[in-house]
């Protein structure tokens, strides 16, 4: 007799059943203890600390004050979320971006991260989960007609959009968390219909989903985010071009020997625990980018002996919330939709439902690759353009010497050529952009229990999705090259 595993419980894992990953109730807004004023009053006035140049020497004066005094989970997670802000602001708002981030903010942000279990870094969870308001108390939190941000960085509404959108969201996917666990349930009992059922509504969920993340277009623009947001959101991993070349310091106060630089990814949706929970319900498996299908395909339930070294959305899974990466931990040890579905590939309409999830879950990643295009890399070929033209309107009125003349790089056949451009642009995390949306995507069809549908949801690549060469960004923090860029628009 096989054993079943017990499903896990959400409220086990700080997972609302109501608002899902989400907090339970509206974060907090502020601090209630006087003592903590000094950093709200920072968050406040952020915009116009960076504006006037004063967050530095406003920061620097802080005092050291302690976490003892927070007293339950909301409190920790405002103060993780307020120091978040101000540590980014504080290393990306000035004329240079500052590796050095000095003891009162570090020594305070430091134990917040550990006591929430996430890295000293601004993550989604910080930024979107525990920064959220509803603007009536007694309406639904799940549309966009009912919800405003706490803080930003720029004050602008298009950031407020940006992450509203993902707030919306996790609100209207939290109902899909109990009903996949149901549907784990239901295939632990053999009861097909009911997991038909189950299926059916979590396909059209998603199309829901989708028309969400389109909404991004309504107040979100593409200039304003690429120009004045995403520097804000840059990570200190691969960050050279911008200026950090080592990381950033967080100043302990400790021997200044004892000091360590430290790189950690920007915030990425892929952060997300929602995304990922529906990849581990239906057992999407995701490789490492640029690896083969062969590597790790399961051919109906029989995997290939060697083993996936851990992709970039499961290394994401560090930049989560401690009880929300163990709750997905737990999930996928019960995980068995796909296994079932496949075991019972005769019932047409199990299948069809299975492979109605797949066909959902890729069209939202296909969403989000046309996002970034509009929002990334179109921005990103403007940019080189308008650097270029400069270049042109700069050149001498009379012919360089030959002394003057740049050497041109020989190729690998020794003959002079063309410098010879990165391949793709990289996002949030220091992945390759496009590859990796494109194969995320296209994994997201690999389960699929139908041959034809399988079929159909390997798309593999696309003529129409360009490659892109290595471009430049101007933006707060200065320029930095968007192939080597940590920070970014947030990634699925």
């Amino acid at each position: 007799m096989v054993r079943r595993s017990r499903l896990p419980r959400p409220e086990d894992f700080d997972v609302s059943p109501v608002n899902g990953f989400l907090s339970a109730e509206p974060p907090l807004q502020s601090l209630s203890n006087p003592y903590y004023e000094p950093w709200e009053h920072i968050v406040k006035n952020l915009q116009g600390l960076i504006l006037s140049k004063r967050l530095h020497e406003v920061v620097d004066r802080l005092p050291i004050l302690s976490t003892d005094r927070l007293s339950d989970l909301a409190e920790w997670r405002r103060a993780y979320s307020v120091l978040a802000f101000i540590a980014h602001a504080y290393i990306w708002g000035g004329e240079r971006p500052m590796e050095w981030v000095p003891p009162p903010l570090t020594i305070p942000f430091t134990a917040t991260c550990k006591h929430l279990e996430l890295p000293q870094v601004a993550t989604y969870a910080g930024l979107v989960l525990w920064n959220w308001k509803p603007l009536f108390e007694d309406e639904r939190i799940d549309t966009l007609a009912n919800l405003d941000m706490i803080d930003t960085f720029t004050g602008s509404l298009d950031e407020k959009w940006f992450y509203l959108v993902s707030v919306a969201i996790e609100a209207r996917g939290a109902p899909l968390i109990p009903l996949m666990l149901r549907a784990i349930e239901a295939a632990n009992d053999g009861d097909r219909p009911t997991l038909t059922e189950c299926l059916r509504t979590f396909a059209e969920r998603l199309d829901e989903l989708g028309g969400l993340l389109q909404r991004m277009y309504d107040n979100c623009d593409p200039h304003v985010f690429y120009h004045r947001l995403r520097p804000f959101l840059a990570g200190s991993k691969n960050m050279a071009d911008a200026g950090l070349p080592n990381g950033v310091i967080f100043d302990n106060g400790g021997p200044m020997n004892k000091q360590r630089y430290v790189q950690y990814s920007g915030g990425s949706n892929a952060q997300s625990s929602l995304i990922q929970f529906f990849d581990v319900a239906l057992s999407v498996e995701h490789r490492p980018t640029g690896s083969k299908h062969s590597d790790t395909y399961f051919d109906h339930g029989k995997k290939k002996p060697s083993a996936p070294e851990p992709s970039f959305i499961h290394e994401m899974r560090k930049y989560m919330p401690g009880p929300h990466a163990r709750f997905l931990a737990e999930v996928e040890k019960v995980a068995n939709i796909r296994q079932f579905a496949q075991d019972n590939r005769h019932d047409r309409s199990l299948a069809v439902s299975f492979d109605a999830c797949l066909a959902m879950l890729s069209a939202f990643r296909d969403k989000h690759i046309q996002m970034v295009s509009r929002y990334i890399i179109i921005k990103s070929q403007e940019a080189k353009r308008k650097k270029e033209q400069e270049a042109k309107d700069k050149k001498p009125s009379k012919p360089p010497t030959e002394a003057e003349l740049p050497v041109r790089p020989k190729s690998a056949a020794g003959r002079p050529g063309e410098e010879k451009p990165r391949k793709d642009l990289r996002g949030t995390g220091g992945t390759a952009l496009i590859p990796f949306l494109r194969q995320a995507r296209d994994e997201t069809g690999e389960p699929a229990v139908d041959a034809w549908a399988r079929r159909v949801l390997n798309k593999g690549s696309h003529k129409g999705e360009r490659r892109n060469s290595r471009i430049e960004v101007q933006g707060l923090a200065s320029v930095w090259h968007v192939d080597d860029s940590d920070g970014g628009l947030c990634l699925y």
